[in-house]
């Protein structure tokens, strides 16, 4: 997985904003360097990470997720967790969700998944981890994450558990 952040303020240091040239670039490097997808991110979720409107993560979005689109032969997915940027990203050129709240910040992401028959990753965040024992807590939360994605036939099987 190539990861292109394209926010100002990325974790990593590498957020690229809203250079196209620069994210095609990188886009194309990762490519070359043998990445089997893209994640293009808009919203930084470091620690103490100021949420992203809809707005603003559709405008960062939009022009980085068609540029690369028609530049590469590599599935891009979008790194979001809000079904209507979901939605017009798959629409623009995506074709995986990645989302860091395993469909729980936003359930109607699920639907939009479902419905554009797009791959979903489901990951693992808790806004305030209170673990007993966390593997078998995280385990217990991705299985309900994968229960609900199955329910709005999501998935049609689990691939890893």
């Amino acid at each position: 997985m190539g990861i292109i952040n394209v926010t100002p303020d990325s974790f990593s240091g590498d957020g690229l904003d809203t250079d196209i040239e620069k994210i095609v670039e990188q886009a194309l490097r990762f490519e070359s360097e043998g990445a089997d997808f893209l994640d293009i991110g808009a919203e930084s979720t470091r620690p103490g990470h100021t949420p992203v409107t809809q707005e603003d993560e559709l405008h960062r979005l939009l022009p980085a997720v068609s540029a690369v689109a028609a530049k590469v032969n590599i599935p891009i997915s979008i790194d979001t967790y809000k079904s209507e940027v979901a939605r017009e990203c798959l629409d623009t050129g995506a074709s995986v969700i990645n989302d860091i709240w395993g469909g729980t910040a936003d359930p109607k992401i699920l639907s939009v998944a479902a419905q554009h028959k797009a791959p979903i990753i489901l990951m693992h965040n808790d806004r305030s981890p209170n673990y007993e024992d966390v593997v078998s807590d995280v385990i217990n939360k991705l299985e309900n994450c994968k229960l609900q994605a199955i329910e709005k036939q999501c998935l049609e099987t689990w691939l890893w558990h």
